[in-house]
């Protein structure tokens, strides 16, 4: 199959602020949670949200993605009043800390990205692509931020049960299309898309998706690639998603050379200089005539 690959949106506008998506850039991750599959728990403090949001400023995160709802496969259920409890004290001291902070609310709930928005937020980063709020698109559309919408099969409670899919790359850019028609018809501007490795995916279908993440560069639309310390990488090689970095440098290479734009990462700076060595890659395959 030949694509035929749309002008690709290289800015992305948050609140004004112009973020080039030329070459990837990295995004920190800050789970204000006590159950995310990796940090769960070390940043419920807005002392240690500070800490984790200078560290990973210092090595080159260009956003940060504050969430407070844990989307591990089975994480139970947090009610609204909690999530935002745990996610807006969290962008104000990031804003007052660190004003320049580009800041990305990663929930699927239409009130705490507005209330987020409301506090300081830039970008919505939806696990759900608003399968779970139907109010979401109109939040997006009216706010004008940028949103991340990521393509996932069922919910967080039971995504992997049984995934199960025919042609999971056809179907996901099924899902990517529909999506993105209603986006634009309401107006929403900057799109960016996320496959969703490991949400409501078996390890085959995250490989297939990781291999021709390309594919999805036909919409135009920057891609991001979340695939820090998953299980897709720790499972297989018989270990824990604390010892899953060096696996996860290696996906996010293979997702920058397939066109991912976005890093969402634990760990910026491993993630900052595999994009620098990727740059240098990329300049000699322009220098030798084998663009990407």
């Amino acid at each position: 199959m030949k694509d035929t690959i749309l002008s690709e949106n290289t800015t992305i506008n948050c609140g004004g602020i112009l973020i080039s998506l030329k070459e990837p850039i990295a995004m920190g991750i800050i789970n204000v949670t006590p159950d995310s599959f990796y940090d769960g728990g070390k940043t419920l403090d807005i002392s240690d949200v500070l800490s984790q949001a200078k560290k990973h400023i210092e090595e080159g995160a260009k956003i940060l993605d504050i969430g407070g709802y844990s989307s591990k496969p089975g994480a139970e259920e947090v009610i609204e009043s909690e999530e935002l409890q745990r996610v807006i004290p969290a962008i104000e001291a990031i804003l007052k800390e660190f004003p320049n902070t580009i800041i990305s609310i990663d929930t699927f709930r239409s009130s705490v990205a507005q209330k987020a928005i409301d506090a300081g937020a830039q970008i919505i980063n939806d696990i759900s692509a608003g399968n779970l709020d139907s109010k979401m698109f109109d939040v997006v559309a009216k706010s004008q931020v940028p949103y991340i919408m990521m393509h996932m099969q069922n919910t967080p409670q039971n995504m992997q049960a049984a995934p199960k899919y025919e042609n999971i790359v056809m179907e996901v850019t099924s899902f990517f299309s529909e999506k993105i028609n209603l986006l634009i018809s309401k107006g929403a501007k900057d799109i960016i898309l996320d496959v969703g490795f490991g949400f409501g995916k078996t390890i085959e279908h995250n490989y297939t998706l990781l291999r021709e993440l390309k594919h999805f560069k036909l919409f135009g639309f920057p891609i991001l690639a979340g695939i820090s310390r998953k299980s897709m990488l720790y499972k297989p090689l018989n270990k824990t998603p604390q010892e899953a970095l060096n696996a996860t440098t290696a996906a996010n290479m293979i997702a920058l050379q397939n066109g991912a734009k976005i890093l969402r990462v634990h760990d910026v700076k491993e993630a900052v200089e595999a994009v620098e060595i990727y740059k240098l890659l990329k300049v000699a395959n322009l220098r030798f005539g084998f663009g990407w």
